[in-house]
Parts: structure tokens; C-alpha cells; sequence
């Protein structure tokens, strides 16, 4: 069927009346900071703690915008006779924002959670090479990462939840058993020290006889 002709002019002048009743809005940044989505895309926090110099951000980041600088250091035994371990100690992490789209394959692909979105967004500077943010701001930016949203009840518990449950209802258990086990050695020594106790005033009333 034909469009007639003139309906995209009568449907934009609808949307141009439509407009033209309501009121206008004026946001007064930067005196009222704006209501921005949930899950907005500012910068990117870096729990520090976490960081284990994977290096699976920096691989997968299609901009190479993330530096890490890191070092060996060797871990002493931790019970005699084994082996002294080494572990990775982060040195640098920055994120050149210049470069960075914000498409969140660094945050997706880190298996330890390290790195959030947060949806601060003033960071603007005079400078581009200023845009290259160290470790210590993206570690400021992480105390402004919002909590999570809760769970759907009806959502399926997650495997590590479930895993760390059970988990810790095997410990819980052997607990108990354990602590059973000391009542019971315990409730049997009883009458042995009783038993151990009374053998002495028989002896002696046998002598006084």
C-alpha cells in the first residue's frame, strides 16, 4: 500500500505539537548533578586487592589502553618441607582514556573481580596525555562503583554460592561429629574416675575392719 502523501509531515508536526505543550526542563549542571541510570558507564574502578597480573584485560583490549607493570616476588613455605611458591606483585595499572571506548571486555573477561564500572564521569582535562589515569585514581574511583542489584527470587542461586554452601555445611558437620565424638571419650572416662575414686575408701574401711 502507497504511504499518502504528506503523513511523515503530519507525523512530525504531531511530535513538534506534542512537544510544545510540555513544559521545559532545564538541568542546572553542574549545581545539580544528574539522576544517571544504573548502570551507567563512567570509568573504571580497580579493587586492587584482587588484581592477580593476569594480564587478560590488557590481551583482550581491542584500544591497548591498559598498562600493568609487574614483578616476581617468591613466597616462603608455608609448612615444613614444602616448596617456596612465587607470586606476581602488581606495580602499574593504568587506563588511557584517551584510547578507551568503553565497550567493558576488561571488566567482562577478569576472572577475579578487579575492575567496575562506575558512573563517575567528571574527569575531563586541558591535557590528553592527562587522560592516562595511574592505579591510585582508578582505586579512588572503585568507593564510587554502586552495590549490585539484588537477586530475582526467582533466579537460579548462583554455582559459587551453592558450592561455598556446601562447602561449608561439610565442615559444619565434621564439627559436630568431632565435638560428638569428645562428649562421648569424655562421658566414658567419667565412670573409670569414678570407679578409680571409690576403690581407695574400700580398701581403708577393709582396714579399719
Amino acid at each position: 500500500m502507497a504511504p499518502i502523501p504528506g503523513s511523515g509531515l503530519a507525523k512530525g508536526l504531531a511530535v513538534t505539537l506534542r512537544t510544545m505543550t510540555k513544559r521545559t526542563v532545564t538541568a542546572q549542571y553542574p549545581d545539580v548533578q544528574p539522576e544517571l541510570p544504573p548502570r551507567s558507564r563512567g570509568v573504571i574502578g580497580l579493587f586492587e586487592e584482587n588484581c592477580t597480573v593476569c594480564m587478560l584485560c590488557a590481551r583482550e583490549c581491542p584500544d591497548w589502553c591498559i598498562y600493568i607493570d609487574s614483578h616476581k616476588e617468591t613466597v616462603p613455605a608455608a609448612a615444613p618441607g614444602g616448596r617456596e611458591r612465587s607470586r606476581n606483585v602488581l606495580d602499574r595499572f593504568a587506563i588511557d582514556f584517551a584510547l578507551c571506548m568503553y565497550c567493558g571486555i576488561c571488566i567482562e573477561v577478569c576472572p577475579f573481580d578487579a575492575l567496575f564500572w562506575s558512573p563517575e564521569f567528571e574527569y575531563a582535562e586541558t591535557d590528553i596525555l592527562e587522560l592516562t589515569h595511574e592505579r591510585d585514581k582508578l582505586r579512588e574511583w572503585m568507593w564510587t562503583v554502586p552495590e549490585p542489584p539484588a537477586l530475582d527470587p526467582g533466579a537460579e542461586e548462583p554455582k559459587e554460592l551453592a558450592a561455598a554452601r556446601k562447602t561449608a555445611d561439610k565442615l559444619k558437620a565434621q564439627e559436630a561429629e568431632q565435638a560428638q565424638q569428645a562428649r562421648e571419650a569424655q562421658q566414658a572416662q567419667q565412670p573409670e574416675q569414678a570407679q578409680d575414686t571409690a576403690q581407695p575408701k574400700e580398701s581403708g574401711q577393709e582396714g579399719q575392719e
